[in-house]
């Protein structure tokens, strides 16, 4: 079964209702939002609210999404980050069609556009180091100080302006600052920079230029240039609207686009601050911006997420105006509640216990049907090998059981899963004690897992063959963070020592080792498993998705 790719979100939040609201005053005939990253960096799962949010509005109202990269930094960006945010958002279901654009595509016209600040004199060259600027700006409670430089003529603002332009000066020497209110209460409207000297090879316009526009420059001026009715961002940005507002109204900009913010997404376990998730890639806490841990879009991918479940998961928790944490739980369920759906069925012994049924002819194999998904009827069915020598999981039996221990013990009658009723009768241990090897028996009549005389087992367990089951490695995957709350400052110190665990004798079904599927399978009993990228033919590798149920909140809270 397959979920239908792009559906589009349900309910409503108040930015739908201020888009709808607008359409009704007909104050937008065409509704545009935009997706604006910086390539410094791989999208997480956050970013994915974003995504859902600006493209699903254009998509439920008739209109588009841009997709812009806010590509003024760069000594942070790369190409590698800007073909993986495009894949992500594919990934995710959404299409921006004809509509990239990059804030690049706009340097010449927002130079234009700072020169025009300059002449109507509200920008000026300050000469202050970036520290001489910070203590200047002032406190909550006490306002700045004028730059010495503020009061500068406008021909030497232009003059040192084009020579920045035009690579006389080095890195911070000076800086374009707009002149609006050293003793404003918006701390972002004491004269905030709009471009600083940087001498760097851009990925787009190479070495053309030497000075760069801020965010807060770029940002409104390109939604303005995009023609964007509706730019909606997260709440840190919130303090930022009254210089968005500022420039667009100083500014002979084509369009006057309206900046809205929403809570950003904060999840229990993870964190999402690029800073942090650089750093666990840079210091070597996991392997790469895709590890199945890491909560990017890329690492949810490499873990087998299928997309349909983060949006699902976008869905639900809505939109609001406050910061709240969401339970990661509420990811995992919708992850488990789309695989249900999609994932076929197959075997695998994770840890296996040799098994030798003794009555069962030596040479002699034969084929049960399984089905591959037990709603799905249209799923069809496998066979799977039975024979004399089998693997059973480790944790399926127990010498000594304790009295609710429903499952293979001394003695005691359980049913392999397609297959027969067996029972214990003998075990086999090594030198050092430990059991190596189960000698059990079967009852011939009870072929498919049930008994002509009517009698019931307490637990049903999968199995392989030893002889047609093949070897894989198994990596299992917990939380990265072993506390629900971790402290972006010191990240390293709630790091889960057991986010990873590999299992590297792990057997599964031929089928299984040998396809090149990337489709999610669920071992059943075990949890949800896909194939990974380091897979190779002679060596098949799987992550664990997720269990079957949730454990890892459980285990934390017994410590």
């Amino acid at each position: 079964m397959t979920l239908e790719p792009t559906t589009a979100e349900a309910g409503r939040d108040f930015i739908r209702d201020i888009v709808q609201a607008d359409l009704d005053a007909k104050k937008h005939s065409l509704i545009v939002t935009r997706f604006p990253p910086e390539p410094n960096g791989y999208l997480h799962i956050g970013h994915a609210k974003s995504i859902g949010l600006n493209f699903g509005i254009a998509q439920e109202f008739g209109g588009h999404c841009n997709l812009r990269f806010d590509d003024t930094n760069p000594t942070r960006e790369e190409q590698e980050f800007i073909d993986s945010i495009q894949a992500d958002v594919k990934w995710l279901g959404y299409d921006w069609g004809k509509n990239l654009f990059f804030a690049s595509d706009y340097f010449e016209k927002l130079y234009e556009w700072a020169e025009g600040l300059i002449r109507a004199g509200l920008a000026y060259v300050d000469d202050q180091s970036q520290e001489q600027i910070r203590l200047a700006r002032g406190t909550l409670t006490e306002p700045g100080k004028n730059s010495p430089f503020r009061d500068r003529s406008v021909e030497e603002n232009l003059d040192l302006f084009r020579r920045m332009k035009a690579g006389e000066f080095p890195n911070g020497a000076r800086v374009l600052r707009a002149r609006i209110d050293m003793a404003s209460g918006n701390i972002n409207l004491r004269d905030p920079v709009l471009y600083r000297i940087l001498h760097a090879h851009h990925p787009r316009t190479g070495t053309k230029w030497s000075i760069y526009p801020s965010y807060d420059y770029a940002h409104g001026q390109s939604d303005a240039i995009e023609g964007i009715t509706h730019s909606i961002c997260t709440l840190e940005f919130e303090d930022h609207r009254p210089l968005y507002e500022w420039l667009l109204d100083k500014l002979p900009v084509p369009s006057k686009p309206h900046q809205y913010e929403f809570a950003r997404l904060n999840l229990t376990y993870t964190l999402l601050s690029k800073r942090v998730l650089t750093e666990l890639v840079r210091g070597g806490h996991v392997a790469g911006w895709d590890d199945p841990r890491m909560p990017t879009i890329a690492g949810l991918k490499r873990r087998g997420v299928p997309p349909a479940a983060v949006r699902e998961f976008i869905k639900r928790i809505g939109v609001a105006k406050a910061n709240s944490v969401v339970d990661v739980g509420m990811l995992e369920f919708c992850i488990r509640e789309v695989l249900n759906q999609t994932a076929q069925r197959r075997m695998a012994v994770l840890r296996p216990l040799k098994v030798v049924i003794e009555n069962y002819p030596e040479g002699q194999t034969e084929e049960l049907e399984a089905v591959n998904h037990p709603d799905d009827p249209n799923a069809g069915t496998r066979r799977v090998t039975f024979g004399r020598e089998l693997y059973i999981e480790r944790d399926d039996f127990m010498e000594n059981p304790p009295k609710k221990f429903f499952r293979l013990s001394p003695g005691n009658e359980v049913r392999l899963r397609y297959a027969y009723f067996i029972t214990c009768r003998d075990v086999v241990k090594n030198a050092a004690g430990e059991v190596v090897e189960l000698r059990c028996t079967y009852d011939p009549a009870t072929r498919g897992g049930n008994a002509p005389d009517g009698r019931k087992v307490k637990a049903t367990m999968h199995w392989l063959s030893v002889a047609q089951s093949k070897p894989a490695e198994i990596r299992l995957y917990s939380p990265l963070f072993a506390n629900p709350t971790p402290d972006p400052a010191n990240f390293t110190t709630d790091l889960n020592s057991q986010s990873l665990e590999v299992l590297k004798d792990a057997r599964v079904e031929p089928d299984v080792a040998i396809s090149n599927s990337m489709e999610v399978v669920q071992f059943e009993r075990q949890g949800y498993f896909v194939r990974d990228k380091d897979a190779t033919a002679d060596h098949p590798v799987f992550n664990r998705t997720i269990g079957l149920r949730d454990t890892f909140a459980k285990e934390v809270g017994k410590g």
